[in-house]
């Protein structure tokens, strides 16, 4: 193919190309305007609670009573829900993680996170774009006397043309800074999804078990004053007993049934949002049963170090992201006041005919370089960074707010399985007297020696008392799976993104 530039510009092409690579390694290896970013300090404690933790908790003679000890500078292991030891909870949260919404969301979030980032580093390099096109022209007639030819007549061309804009001072180089670091907060959120979501799952189907063992409760006690309704219609035929007393039964066998229909309730609504975690639909959620009894309270419960709470809670590192993409959008936007260099260049051809493209003495080509200064903008400059600084505060004060949030929310929880295990003490003891108290009464009432009234009584008296126990153990096992949740997880899904160099 001919050459499209006469001899003598090769050389000077070479130079200016020479010209434009010093040019570029300059802009790069140039400073970047704007505070680097640093990750403020974690509160300089070393507990979560104003008195410092016992080394276990209290035991009770019951079900899910043994005491747990606080393993210090521990950290939570990733699938922490394993250690419940059920393998039905445990395919319920691998089932949620797989086939739940909500996570795919937040993995297409990180993708795009991802190519906005590998978007932004085209900035570093030089545009390159190939044109061609056709135009149908006629001079005006003075045009026409200057050239000898008016027209009508149409000119073919064909060019490459290459642009570049000079990153002196590092406002590419942040852009990319800030969208590497929104990656960082979509992956920390996509973290945030896989802990919330584990979180729901376990802590709603020990709702679901307790439900379910509360519902079986009542229906005890039902049956057990139907019996004592049974026995009272009986006496009042033989007038062994009054009116009232049969009265008192019915209306208490009453009371009691009205309890399950909210139960119910209770238990539908929680396996209908069992089903939304799992991803199905309720008319297509299938469980295998799970009780209390076959869930194991973890005896040891790994308590990490304040200082690395900031890196296990996906919420903090989700906020120390947003904090690296403000102060990087206050160098874009110094940068953007400082002055900006633009290279140039285009190599075509241009003809009368489609043919005659790229023959001899057809060639055109062309070289520019361009400085702008902002001299006025109307102040927008000025308070486009103005508005980055007070980005940039407001993060640091979010990222503040949001690590306290997290120290207190791992304070609540290590004081709520303190309580819940002092609670259940009490409450297993409340059970057994209320059990022996219904025992002697009954038979008592067997003998003749007490009324109906008093039977009812410890009856409704064992009811509060059982379904509390019912409660007492369910609470024990949410609050030592909110502790894993709020102490991060330990679940990292991938590694950081805005550590990678621009």
């Amino acid at each position: 193919m001919p050459s499209l530039l006469p001899d003598s510009k090769p050389a000077l092409l070479a130079r200016t190309a020479l010209v434009l690579a010093l040019l570029a390694s300059l802009s790069v290896a140039g400073c970047a305007v704007g505070p680097d970013y640093r990750r403020p300090d974690a509160p300089p404690v070393d507990r979560y609670t104003a008195q410092p933790l016992p080394a276990a908790t209290a035991a009770a003679k019951a079900a899910d009573g043994d005491a747990q000890r606080f393993l210090q500078g521990h950290d939570v292991p990733a699938r922490w829900w394993t250690t419940f030891d059920n393998p039905e909870l445990t395919r319920r949260v691998n089932t949620a993680l797989a086939h739940s919404p909500s996570i795919a969301s937040a993995q297409a979030a990180l993708r795009q996170a991802r190519e906005n980032a590998d978007a932004a580093r085209g900035g570093l390099f030089p545009s390159a774009d190939l044109g061609a096109g056709a135009t149908r022209q006629k001079l005006s007639a003075a045009q026409s006397r200057q050239t000898g030819s008016g027209g009508p007549y149409t000119v073919y061309n064909a060019s490459v043309s290459v642009g570049y804009t000079l990153d002196l001072f590092g406002g590419v180089r942040r852009g990319i800074e800030a969208q590497l670091a929104q990656a960082d907060y979509q992956q920390a959120q996509l973290d945030t999804t896989y802990l919330t979501l584990a979180a729901n799952v376990v802590t709603t189907s020990l709702q679901e078990a307790s439900l379910r063992e509360q519902v079986r409760a009542t229906e005890q006690i039902v049956d057990m004053q139907r019996e004592s309704l049974d026995i009272a219609q009986k006496q009042l035929k033989i007038g062994a007993k009054s009116l009232s007393d049969t009265l008192a039964v019915r209306s208490q066998l009453a009371a009691t049934e009205a309890t399950l229909p909210p139960l119910r309730a209770q238990l539908a609504a929680t396996r209908n949002q069992l089903a939304s975690y799992l991803g199905t639909t309720p008319a297509q959620l299938q469980l295998q049963p799970l009780t209390l009894d076959a869930v194991t309270l973890p005896s040891d419960i790994p308590v990490s170090l304040p200082s690395n709470l900031v890196e296990q809670r996906p919420d903090i590192r989700a906020a120390s992201a947003q904090l690296h993409a403000a102060s990087a959008q206050v160098g874009v936007a110094t940068a953007a006041m400082l002055p900006q260099v633009t290279l140039s260049g285009s190599v075509g051809s241009e003809a009368l005919r489609a043919g005659d493209l790229f023959s001899a003495g057809t060639g055109a080509w062309s070289l520019g370089l361009g400085l702008t200064q902002p001299l006025f903008h109307g102040g927008e400059l000025l308070h486009k960074k103005r508005a980055a600084r007070a980005g940039m505060d407001k993060a640091v004060a979010d990222w503040q707010q949001t690590v306290l949030n997290a120290f207190q929310n791992v304070a609540d929880a290590l004081q709520a399985l303190d309580y819940d295990a002092q609670g259940l003490a009490a409450q297993a003891i409340a059970e057994s007297t209320a059990s022996q108290q219904l025992d002697l009464v009954h038979r008592q009432f067997q003998l003749g020696a007490t009324g109906y009234l008093n039977l009812l009584d410890a009856q409704r008296t064992y009811q509060q008392a059982r379904i509390g126990l019912i409660k007492a153990r369910s609470a024990r096992l949410a609050d030592t799976a909110a502790l894993y949740a709020a102490l991060g997880g330990g679940w990292r899904s991938d590694t950081r993104v805005a550590s990678q160099k621009p």
